[in-house]
């Protein structure tokens, strides 16, 4: 029974808090954290086996992860950096792309049902590794002067207000910046979860009731968060990279 009396077990933040599977010296390994390294273990066993071996004439392994990498590489790194300056980081925003995707898509996969983005300590430390690149990449190319010029758009041209618009650049893209590149996928994959699970819940506590037909509509609402949340997923993987991109191409710019 419920809280609330009604015997309906709403969904709530206790839907993403789980118990240690194993304890080792204070340290608790959860259900997350053992998505998150399945995670890794996927994408990676997934290239290697795509291109350990890699053949003039493609097999379909091959072919599908040559057109996903070419995706990344040709629809978000050359588009946003550039071919000669974003080569470098393609590997990197291609690891991240199927990274952060598979960490999205285990909120539909049977058994596991949750997506690893939705607890924030992930989107955080994928943030925090772009907004070092970005912040290295800035001073290594414009020096310690003109990588400050970069970061807070000094400008003279602006006049009296270059201090304001300084000031208000070097907070918007210092502190504002890779929290909300964090919170955005974040939430996306928090807010998706909590809709999906109430969905599913609902469904089978109507069905055990006297709302059977309720159930029904329920239960194809849940098929339709289902399809959405593939596409969110795929969207919000999209996303993060394409500002990750946008991020050093400004730090590889030219200041005006």
């Amino acid at each position: 029974m419920s809280d609330n009396g009604c015997g309906f077990p709403s969904p709530g933040l206790h839907s993403f808090l789980f118990q240690p599977i194993f304890t080792v010296g204070g340290f608790e390994f959860n259900k997350v954290m053992l998505l998150a390294l399945l995670t890794t273990l996927v994408v990676v066993t997934f290239f290697y086996a795509a291109f350990g071996k890699a053949k003039v004439v493609p097999g379909k392994l091959q072919m599908v992860a040559e057109a996903g990498y070419d995706f990344v590489r040709r629809g978000i790194v050359y588009e946003t950096m550039g071919k000669k300056e974003g080569e470098k980081y393609v590997p990197l925003m291609v690891s991240m792309f199927f990274f952060i995707w598979i960490m999205n898509i285990w909120s539909v996969i049977p058994l596991a049902q949750f997506p690893v983005s939705s607890i924030i300590a992930y989107p955080v430390v994928l943030a925090l590794l772009v907004y070092v690149i970005w912040v290295s990449v800035t001073f290594k190319r414009h020096g310690f002067v003109g990588g400050w010029k970069n970061i807070t758009g000094y400008d003279n041209s602006l006049g009296p207000i270059k201090w304001l618009v300084s000031f208000i650049e070097f907070f918007s893209n210092l502190l504002v910046r890779p929290f909300t590149h964090a919170v955005r996928l974040f939430a996306n994959m928090f807010a998706g979860h909590l809709m999906l699970v109430m969905f599913t819940v609902a469904s089978w506590y109507l069905l055990n009731s006297f709302m059977i037909p309720a159930a029904g509509v329920s239960f194809v609402m849940t098929v339709a968060m289902i399809l959405f949340e593939l596409f969110v997923q795929a969207v919000q993987a999209y996303v993060f990279v394409l500002l990750a991109s946008t991020y050093i191409q400004g730090a590889l710019a030219e200041h005006h």
